[in-house]
């Protein structure tokens, strides 16, 4: 009888919403699952897991990346932030003046990632608006309220860089 054995975990050191955490983690756990599962950190939501939908986005380095897609053994010691970190930020802020939640599901993920498209690109234009917009899915919308939280948020930036 062959029995296989189990992978092995080990605790990893993740820099998670500017604080050092640490997180027992298989070598084949995904980001997402680590995030959720032990470190209690629910922002980035579980749907496709193949990165498709967009609504398990976080930032590493400032990129936007779907966890279900990184292993969090990838990641040890790079910054990353989740919707948890962007808590009360402006673009939180713009979604809410701007009605872009409806059901909230993909919300934490449109909100990661419109923040990196905010702070990567503030002359953005409506057609990398657009581009950016695409890696995120939502079934509740036609994006015209995410688009006007953006470029709300665009239009405040421009002003205060001029």
């Amino acid at each position: 009888m062959n029995i296989e054995p189990k992978p092995q975990k080990e605790l990893i050191h993740l820099h998670v919403n500017g604080e050092t955490l640490e997180a027992v983690a298989r070598s084949a756990d995904t980001l997402l699952y680590t995030l959720r599962e032990e470190l209690g950190l629910t922002g980035a939501k579980r749907a496709c897991e193949n990165g498709d939908c967009g609504a398990c986005t976080v930032l590493i380095n400032g990129e936007p990346t779907h966890s279900c897609l990184s292993l969090a053994v990838e990641v040890v010691n790079q910054p990353i932030t989740t919707n948890e970190g962007l808590l009360d930020s402006p673009v939180q802020k713009a979604f809410v003046d701007h009605w872009a939640i409806q059901c909230g599901f993909c919300t934490p993920g449109f909100i990661v990632n419109c923040h990196a498209l905010v702070t990567n690109h503030p002359n953005a234009t409506d057609e990398l608006v657009e581009e950016w917009l695409q890696s995120n899915i939502c079934r509740c919308t036609g994006y015209d309220e995410i688009k006007n939280a953006v470029n709300s948020l665009l239009q405040s930036t421009n002003i205060t860089n001029q």
